[in-house]
């Protein structure tokens, strides 16, 4: 479908002006002295920034609601606000990084060649950095307070990083995190949320949990509950492999071929 913007006319994702420039041999160029020139790294930077803004609003909106005793935000919000934060992190990015939001999801991609593995540890580090910084950025915001409800640092390390239910094993856990990120479906947090709290990424968990190791919660956020800090970061993993192997054999395999039309000037439509 083709839409018109005043004078720039786009299809679906495609810029198709700046299309017929590439065609044309005068590809499209960024006369800003900030401009970064390569392509990576514009990825890399995007996807730090996308990442930092969809946890500074999912911990954020989590922060408010536990240190309120949810006055100020029960469970719906705080959904909402991570809803918010992904949706503001793909339109940061998508159109640079593909706004992966999450290593589970370059990893698996990566896994069946939909991205490149070379790509994968810059990937992952600013993944995992941007939910360090935005953990950060949301302790110094709420600190006064933090300082109130827990000047010891023993009861608010559930703000930054997701723990079992008293009552669930880490075998449980490790299932949980696994299904829940090999669906990844709309509505997930609300259906597996109870068992775990539904980290379903490694970076918004391992990063806001090393943050909290350097900002006085002390090492026992990681010994916690078992040592329970590797589960939403292998479960995860785990999941997002597992339900890309269901969809490519029960979806993928079976879309229609690929028709490619190709106009008189060379240009090439896949459909």
């Amino acid at each position: 479908m083709t839409t018109s913007h005043g004078d720039k006319t786009e299809h679906g994702y495609m810029d198709l002006e700046a299309h017929e420039a590439a065609v044309n041999g005068n590809p499209p160029t960024n006369t800003s002295r900030f401009a970064i020139k390569n392509v990576h790294a514009r990825e890399i930077f995007a996807e730090f920034m996308a990442v930092f803004v969809m946890m500074s609003f999912g911990l954020g909106a989590t922060a408010q609601s536990i240190l309120s005793s949810a006055k100020y935000g029960d469970f719906t919000q705080i959904t909402i606000g991570w809803g918010i934060g992904v949706l503001f992190g793909i339109h940061i990015a998508g159109g640079v990084s593909g706004s992966h939001l999450n290593p589970s999801i370059t990893i698996a991609a990566a896994v069946f060649g939909m991205f490149p593995w070379k790509k994968v540890p810059a990937y992952v580090l600013a993944q995992t950095l941007a939910g360090y910084v935005a953990a950060l950025f949301i302790y110094i915001i709420y600190r006064p307070m933090i300082n109130v409800a827990d000047p010891n640092r023993e009861t608010t390390h559930a703000i930054f990083a997701t723990y079992p239910n008293e009552y669930t094993t880490n075998f449980i856990g490790f299932l949980t995190e696994v299904f829940a990120t090999a669906l990844l479906v709309a509505g997930i947090g609300s259906a597996f949320s109870l068992n775990t709290g539904c980290s379903i990424n490694p970076a918004r968990d391992f990063g806001p949990r090393l943050m909290m190791l350097t900002a006085g919660w002390g090492s026992h956020v990681f010994s916690l509950n078992n040592y329970y800090f590797w589960i939403p970061i292998v479960g995860p993993t785990v999941g997002g492999v597992l339900g890309g192997l269901v969809y490519i054999m029960l979806v993928g395999h079976h879309h229609p071929q690929k028709v490619t039309v190709v106009r008189k000037h060379g240009e090439q439509f896949h459909f």
